[in-house]
């Protein structure tokens, strides 16, 4: 009613704003953050609105760490082999380091976890030095060059970088179970299977049985169809 020309709200805002039929504004500029940013939304928002743009930072960070502007980027799924935007490449004076378990820096390509440093990073947890400690360590590559920032955020984010140096976001490293001495992210398993045109949405878990019998185990997909499925 306002005619705004920014706004900013999550993917699950936009859907539903899509879904009760906004007819769109073709001067906003609308930013999407806070979850993975489906292409298909951005293929509808970007029919009815000036530009879209794709948002990633945890509160850590000062909110806002990355941002891609979707016109630049490719949506062809089988091009992209994902359903989801990237979360693109640093902003100013932010820095971020993608490692494996040994902090050190992962190749093109390889899952590993985003850690973040720079200008917009927090201090700490107030009044939990335990915690801070734990996500706030020390920059290894900082005596390497100057103005590396010195401490750098853990974010438990998992990512890859893209041939064009975006970032893929994957999921949380939290995610990581072993099944029968296997290490496997639950995250990779989810993205993989959001690439199905007929699955909106996808969630893997580890099932165990009360008994504490490993042959048991087992991972377990659900799953939330897309709109295109038939309610046959």
């Amino acid at each position: 009613e306002n005619q705004a020309t920014i706004m900013q709200a999550t993917p699950a805002t936009w859907r539903l704003l899509l879904a009760a039929g906004w007819k769109g504004n073709q001067q906003l500029k609308a930013l999407c953050g806070g979850e993975a940013l489906d292409i298909k939304i951005v293929e509808e928002l970007l029919e009815l609105s000036k530009e879209v743009w794709n948002l990633y930072g945890p509160t850590e960070a000062t909110i806002w760490s990355s941002v891609t502007a979707c016109r630049d980027v490719k949506f062809n799924v089988s091009q992209n082999f994902n359903t989801t935007v990237p979360i693109g490449k640093a902003i100013n004076n932010t820095q971020f380091y993608v490692l494996n378990d040994d902090l050190q820096p992962v190749p093109i390509g390889v899952p590993g976890e985003l850690y973040i440093g720079g200008a917009g990073l927090a201090k700490g947890y107030l009044n939990k030095p335990e915690l801070t400690a734990e996500k706030f360590i020390h920059n290894p590559f900082s005596s390497y060059t100057p103005s590396s920032p010195s401490k750098i955020y853990k974010t438990g984010d998992l990512v890859k970088y893209l041939p064009d140096g975006n970032l893929e976001y994957l999921g949380r490293i939290d995610y990581q179970v072993k099944l029968r001495g296997f290490r496997i992210e639950l995250g990779e398993i989810e993205s993989v299977l959001s690439q199905h045109p007929l699955v909106k949405q996808a969630v893997v878990t580890l099932y165990q049985n009360n008994n504490n019998n490993n042959d048991d185990e087992k991972l377990i997909a659900y799953v939330v169809p897309s709109s295109d499925v038939s309610q046959a």
